[in-house]
């Protein structure tokens, strides 16, 4: 052996390789070699080859079964889901090389804006249906390397988790004593993320300059609105596959702050509660969160929308609390108002329609609106909502029998004795009004709406 070898061999001892958490997309178990060396090869292999993993035949497969479920309308190329498997087909074979390359450019959102229930209008971006499937496959491949070490308390746009048990471990913090709650609103948030700070923050686990100059294309492709382009620079369009994950990525930074700072929250994407005991620790808090927030994420508080207040007096993804030593959760009065606007809209007399029809309409949405908010532990408030919905269909009946003999007949055929129907066919009141009386409450009641097929909120509750 050369005296090179020995004081190499003096310098670098046997086993003094630094090992680091391998980055591994495919969940397999790497088992430590004797051989430091090899061991930090396969980990920059594996970083350095993510988008090998990404245009995998069983990751593509996967992300087009879950295009295909999320369906969606079309971005700026006119293509449907439908049309996306004859599009590969022919073409799968170019895109996967100019994936590979590093030469793949992504095509600019279309601009949707959907109107807020408090006012003002959301800002979506979508996607081409290709784009679409290129940005699951990767999610799908980026989330298994960044979702395990975000925290226990987001809730957000991720598997196997859920708003339910966001508002659940709410409740529990509410329980426990921690009595005031720190509402924090991020202004838009979707729109304002820089750029700069999102990649840096993916960069500390993705080695492969492939996917992120592919996710800062993303993040850059522009919008088309009314057929002119503009720029994206910044924010991370709502709309797209992608855009969950790397808000998470985002905020996992203000997670683990809050984490270090001992604090109770729940976070579901941009919307953050954090649990304290009083209203002076939540002043104290909200400011320090907000230094927080500005100064390192570069992201602003909402002023209008954030505050230090009550849980019983806040809403949290739709849902508030009672003011009881053990509080329940209840459907916030803001949701309940949308809720009942949504209704009058589906039961608009101005609406010439059949009860079939109608039902039909109202069903939808509101199957749609109690799976999420069967969670509530009001029953009284549903049973109304029920009696409210029957009257205002009865209102429609009445107004359909336009014709006092018309009504007249209708009226007996339910049931309604002679006198009541000549009562009520030629009264002067408004349809609201009538839709009151306890014998057309009586005629057309529980009975009569469950044959015609109306679906019932408070059924969902005492079945489970």
């Amino acid at each position: 052996m050369s005296s090179r070898d020995e004081r190499r061999q003096r310098k670098i001892p046997h086993g003094s390789y630094r090992r680091e958490e391998v980055v591994n997309p495919l969940e397999t178990v790497e088992v430590p070699s004797s051989s430091s060396a090899r061991t930090e090869e396969r980990s920059c292999q594996h970083e350095t080859e993510l988008m090998e993993q990404v245009v995998l035949r069983p990751n593509m497969m996967d992300a087009y079964g879950q295009v295909l479920r999320n369906k969606g309308a079309a971005g700026i190329d006119g293509m449907r889901v439908q049309d996306l498997k004859p599009y590969l087909q022919e073409n799968w074979g170019r895109i996967k090389q100019e994936l590979l390359t590093g030469s793949y450019k992504p095509r600019p959102v279309r601009r949707v804006e959907i109107p807020k229930p408090d006012g003002g209008v959301r800002l979506l971006g979508i996607p081409t249906v290709l784009d679409r499937l290129i940005q699951q496959a990767l999610h799908q491949t980026l989330n298994i390397i960044f979702d395990p070490g975000f925290s226990e308390n987001s809730y957000g746009f991720r598997k196997g988790r859920s708003a339910k048990q966001g508002v659940l471990k709410a409740r529990e913090y509410i329980q426990e004593g921690f009595r005031y709650v720190v509402d924090m609103d991020l202004a838009k948030f979707f729109d304002r993320v820089n750029h700069d700070m999102l990649m840096s923050r993916v960069a500390r686990k993705v080695a492969d300059k492939r996917v992120l100059h592919l996710v800062r294309a993303y993040l850059e492709a522009g919008v088309m609105i009314g057929g002119l382009f503009e720029k994206t620079e910044e924010g991370t369009p709502q709309g797209g596959p992608l855009s969950p994950l790397l808000a998470n990525i985002m905020l996992d930074d203000l997670d683990k702050e809050l984490e270090k700072r001992g604090h109770r929250f729940v976070r579901y994407a941009d919307d953050c509660n954090i649990y304290v005991k009083s209203k002076r620790a939540g002043e104290r808090v909200m400011e320090g969160v907000r230094r927080f927030v500005e100064g390192k994420l570069k992201l602003r508080v909402n002023e209008e929308k954030s505050a230090v207040d009550r849980p019983w007096k806040r809403k949290f993804l739709g849902f508030s609390f009672t003011n009881r030593k053990e509080p329940r959760i209840r459907v916030a009065p803001k949701t309940l108002t949308r809720f009942k606007a949504k209704v009058r809209e589906l039961t608009s007399r101005s609406k010439s329609m059949s009860l079939a029809t109608r039902i039909r309409r109202l069903n939808e949405y509101l199957k749609g609106w109690m799976g999420y908010f069967k969670l509530a532990e009001t029953p009284s408030v549903f049973e109304k909502l029920d009696g409210w919905i029957r009257r205002r269909l009865r209102m429609c009946l009445l107004k359909q029998w336009k014709k006092p003999k018309t009504r007249r007949r209708e009226l007996m055929a339910r049931g309604i004795p002679y006198e009541w129907a000549v009562n009520i066919s030629g009264s002067r009141k408004g349809y609201w009004r009538l839709a009151r009386t306890p014998q057309l409450s009586k005629a057309l009641g529980i009975q009569y709406f469950e044959s015609q097929g109306l679906f019932s909120l408070s059924s969902v509750l005492s079945t489970g």
